[in-house]
């Protein structure tokens, strides 16, 4: 666990100032509930240096069935009640689309919700790896996407088989790892393997994969320990988040 004694008087500075991982957009999914509470989160975003945001709302068969028309209405109602405060942030979302029937029906159409450069970013489920998860890696590269694989440090199911990882990364997905995990909100064990994954060379991006005011408050702990600095030393300058365009 980290040592919060003798902790620096000052957050650390993110290695990164763009997110594109977190459910800010209220109401669509298990982040924020509503656009206060989606506003608050956001400025403590912005605290910590954040300066662009791309929201990832869910996407997933049954619990999540999002579509761009009614990510777009929620988005936009958030935008304005930030403009009306005078917040000059200016929100984009795409989507984390989970691994499963739903989803391969938009990768299929290709309408779907991308990053800037065609970045896409999949989830596997946390019961056990999308059995076709190498086929749409190589088809959505086919059709001209980036796949991004969000938070594979947290795919239990892959620590017996670490080399499955380098599998996935050489295959042409690349990797989001979630400062909540840096952070060790997940356990140890997922703090470990984000930590391997950085000094394997494996991560493009980190995100923060924000939900609520208990994730912002540990985050905002995280930061201030001597563990961020060292995280953020060994990324620094790797990372492909301030470089989407």
């Amino acid at each position: 666990m980290f040592n919060f004694f003798n902790k620096p008087k000052s957050p650390a500075e993110l290695p990164f100032a763009t997110d594109i991982h977190c459910h800010v957009i209220p109401g669509v999914d298990d982040g924020s509930p509503d656009i206060a509470t989606s506003v608050e989160l956001i400025e403590r975003m912005q605290s910590w240096g954040i300066k662009r945001i791309f929201a990832s709302p869910h996407v997933t068969k049954d619990r999540f069935e999002n579509t761009a028309a009614g990510l777009d209405e929620a988005m936009n109602a958030l935008q304005s009640e930030l403009d009306r405060r005078g917040n000059g942030i200016k929100l984009v979302h795409h989507a984390e689309y989970r691994l499963d029937e739903y989803s391969l029906s938009f990768f299929e159409s290709g309408e779907v919700m991308t990053l800037p450069g065609n970045y896409i970013m999949i989830e596997n489920p946390f019961v056990s790896e999308a059995w076709f998860i190498d086929n749409t890696i190589f088809d959505l590269q086919v059709k001209g996407f980036v796949p991004v694989l969000a938070h594979p440090e947290r795919y239990s199911y892959y620590y017996k088989n670490r080399a499955r990882y380098s599998q996935l990364h050489a295959a042409g997905a690349k990797f989001q790892i979630n400062l909540l995990s840096l952070a060790e909100a997940y356990g140890k064990e997922q703090r470990e393997v984000a930590e391997q994954l950085i000094a394997d060379g494996l991560v493009d991006f980190i995100g923060t994969d924000l939900h609520n005011s208990v994730h912002a408050d540990r985050i905002e702990r995280y930061l201030l320990t001597r563990q961020a600095r060292t995280h953020f030393a060994s990324i620094a300058g790797k990372l492909l988040n301030d470089k989407i365009q």
